[in-house]
């Protein structure tokens, strides 16, 4: 049997035509740019169609986060490994991809909107879980667990957010070694 209607949800090229122009607006506007008219004028995908899928520049957020994720890494079976290269792979993309970019503008969204302070933990916890993964195969208990990454991730995100640093990569895996190796 044949659905007659409209689709549950936008084509897959309609998708990335709109979110690769709001994650450009995002980083070099802001996060008021995502709203459906700009976000119109920048596609020439029209408003009634992201007014149906994108309302509010949450959603627009919300879906960003969605695709943002990069696939998981294997793990080797050996914890201190997995964890340097899951610092590796933190740093390369505060470095390369917009990462702290979009975070920087989560960040400037979330002080007025209670729902981008909820998208700003969700996109940080998935920065994160990696790490716990990979510790967590190490066999430390969850409070040890926590103080690593809190010793290993945090001041990556600190130095990269706040700092205008480059992504301290040698800290990092020093705070690697002192948190695993023994």
């Amino acid at each position: 049997m044949t659905r007659v209607g409209r689709p549950a949800g936008p084509a897959t090229d309609t998708t990335a035509v709109v979110l690769t122009a709001a994650l450009d607006l995002l980083l070099t506007e802001g996060g008021t740019a995502l709203t459906p008219q700009r976000l119109h004028q920048a596609t020439g995908v029209s408003r009634s169609t992201i007014y149906r899928h994108w309302p509010t520049p949450t959603d627009v957020l919300a879906a960003l986060i969605d695709v943002a994720p990069e696939p998981p890494r294997p793990l080797s079976g050996d914890p201190v490994r997995d964890v340097h290269a899951e610092v590796d792979a933190l740093c390369n993309r505060l470095r390369d991809k917009p990462v702290a970019g979009f975070l920087q503008a989560l960040i400037a969204m979330a002080a007025a909107d209670p729902v981008a302070a909820a998208l700003r933990r969700r996109y940080v916890d998935d920065l994160i879980t990696p790490f716990r993964i990979a510790i967590r195969s190490a066999g430390l208990p969850p409070a040890a667990t926590e103080d690593a990454v809190a010793a290993i991730v945090h001041p990556l995100l600190v130095g990269v957010l706040l700092l205008d640093d480059t992504p301290a990569r040698t800290r990092a895996h020093r705070a690697v070694d002192l948190h695993l190796a023994g």
